[in-house]
C-alpha cells in the first residue's frame, strides 16, 4: 500500500470483522453502502449505543469497534 492511499484509509472492526474504510466515514455512510435502513437496527460504538439521530454525525476513527444488530421479523 502506498503512502497516499494509507492516509485516506482506516482500519475498524465491524461485527467483529476487521476492515478498511476511507477516513471521514460515518456510520450513516456504513448504513447506506449495505442496504440497511437506519430505524431497523440498532448501532454500537465502542460499546456504547449511539441514537439514531446521530448516525450521519457520527464519524469513525481508526480502530473503531462497530456492531450493527439488524432485527428480523418472524415467529
Amino acid at each position: 500500500m502506498n503512502k497516499y492511499k494509507s492516509e485516506r484509509l482506516m482500519k475498524i472492526i465491524i461485527n467483529g470483522k476487521t476492515e478498511e474504510l476511507e477516513v471521514g466515514t460515518t456510520i450513516h455512510k456504513i448504513l447506506s453502502s449495505n442496504d440497511l435502513k437506519p430505524d431497523s437496527v440498532v448501532v454500537e460504538l465502542n460499546e456504547t449505543v449511539i441514537e439514531t439521530e446521530h448516525y450521519s454525525k457520527t464519524v469513525l476513527k481508526e480502530n473503531d469497534r462497530l456492531e450493527v444488530l439488524s432485527f428480523v421479523g418472524g415467529g
